[in-house]
């Protein structure tokens, strides 16, 4: 129950963030946390299986990797919980700037991590990028979720969704700056070089981006809703507690809100990289396999696109470029037709689109490039708006964990397993993205149903709402 204490008057002279800060501080630091991340999957599918999981069948290996690439979500529910409560309890800033060092660490050190090929570390380094990539799961728990109420806590009225984009920017912005990063290595060193060593640069490339964006944060104070919490005694003692007995319905319908925006996601980048790079036929395969000196297993072959990396990579970043400006466009159209309606019409969208895979991806580069574009397009309009849709279910005092561990239950639902069952759909359809189209238009399916149950929230007076 919310405290009957007064609320104190604001003081007109009390020290602002101003919006420029806001968004350098919410983007940059998003935007190096995605980083982080989306280094880790791009290497999941072009080096880490064969450094840390070698075996025989190609799958095996890329299978294996795509599991630890899993393990961070399966951690990010956890971060989100022990971010979340001190994010409610001591407050924003403090708690972004320690999930943004918990990231950055782990990401460094993944680039210090010795292989599996190395004498003696056969098991000792798989386990050890197991524990880091965990670490990374952990410190991205708390991330987003700061940042979102970072940047809609101090957002002007009726501009909550236009601001709540910021943040959201910073994940095309990662998925640029981290395969920018992998394919200028890709075209500058060897594919030898690449393997042995290349692959590290960009992990530890991660320090500086880390210093800008601890740099950034340092300067912020606190937000006005937390704020005033505070000030009227309604910090929550067990954040987590508190958000089970008080907002336990809205808890359930935005992890499912996500649902769809995950799944989507993960497909289009990491699943589709795996399909476009995999050669499209047998002798192809078998070509490869012998000029890398590896085995070759034709019973468990699954052709793909037959792409080289650069040229996948080239067509990710087109796409990549329409989700960051569909992004953006989200926030004025979440704000002018309400965030419900908005997001209605796009899953609806999408789980029309989880059809086209089958005609697109037959329809040569064109249809390829066509499929990225419309799947990063939808992307922008349905990730941009859950800046604003997750917080604004969530009273001021148990916000932070409430929108986190929506959003990071979600991308266990949505996106650690979604890598996964569509290499093994594609796998069981003998190379057809058919079931892959299907799984994707199922989980819109779901999405629309929580959609339906749930409200609009543009309307919601964000720093009124107590438990």
């Amino acid at each position: 129950m919310a405290s009957s204490t007064t609320t104190p008057t604001p003081d007109s002279t009390a020290p602002t963030n101003s919006r420029s800060r806001v968004i350098v501080a919410s983007l940059i630091g998003t935007s190096i946390e995605f980083y982080d991340f989306y280094v880790y999957a791009t290497a999941a599918v072009l080096v880490f299986p064969a450094l840390f999981f070698a075996n025989a069948d190609p799958t095996v290996e890329l299978l294996s990797s795509f599991a630890v690439f899993g393990v961070a979500f399966v951690a990010r529910p956890v971060g989100s919980i022990v971010f979340g409560h001190f994010g409610d309890r001591i407050g924003r800033k403090n708690t972004l700037i320690a999930s943004l060092l918990t990231m950055g660490i782990a990401t460094v050190l993944i680039g210090l991590l010795p292989t599996a090929t190395a004498p003696g570390w056969q098991i000792l380094a798989p386990t050890f990028l197991v524990v880091l990539r965990f670490a990374q799961g952990f410190g991205l728990g708390g991330e987003w979720s700061g940042a979102a109420l970072l940047a809609t806590e101090n957002a002007p009225a009726g501009r909550r969704a236009i601001y709540g984009t910021f943040p959201q920017l910073g994940a095309p912005i990662g998925f640029l700056i981290a395969n920018g990063v992998f394919l200028v290595l890709n075209l500058t060193m060897s594919a030898d070089a690449f393997t042995s060593w290349g692959w590290r640069i960009p992990f530890l490339g991660s320090a500086v981006l880390v210093v800008i964006g601890l740099y950034a944060r340092f300067k912020l104070i606190e937000t006005p809703a937390f704020t005033k919490v505070v000030e009227t005694g309604n910090v929550a003692r067990l954040p987590i507690a508190r958000v089970f007995v008080s907002s336990r319905r809205p808890l359930i319908l935005g992890t499912f809100i996500m649902l769809a925006t995950y799944t989507l996601f993960y497909l289009m980048t990491t699943f589709t990289l795996t399909y476009g790079t995999t050669a499209s036929n047998a002798a192809t395969a078998a070509a490869a396999a012998q000029a890398a000196g590896k085995p070759f297993n034709a019973a468990a072959f699954v052709p793909g696109l037959g792409y080289s990396r650069t040229e996948f990579l080239l067509m990710l970043i087109v796409g990549v470029v329409f989700f960051g400006i569909f992004t953006l466009v989200s926030g004025p159209l979440a704000e002018r037709f309400g965030r419900r309606r908005l997001l209605l019409v796009v899953t609806f969208a999408i789980l029309v689109f989880g059809f086209l895979f089958v005609p697109l991806f037959a329809g040569g580069f064109a249809g390829a490039q066509a499929l990225l574009i419309l799947g990063f397009v939808l992307m922008g309009l349905t990730f941009g708006p859950m800046g604003a849709v997750l917080p604004e279910l969530f009273p001021a005092n148990v916000r932070y964990t409430g929108s986190a561990v929506s959003y990071n239950v979600a991308s266990i639902l949505g996106a650690a397993v979604a890598p996964f069952i569509a290499v093994a759909l594609w796998g069981a359809a003998n190379g057809s993205t058919f079931l892959v189209g299907v799984y994707l238009s199922a989980m819109a399916a779901i999405t629309l149903v929580a959609l339906l149950l749930s409200r609009e929230t543009r309307d919601v007076d964000y720093s009124a709402n107590l438990s």
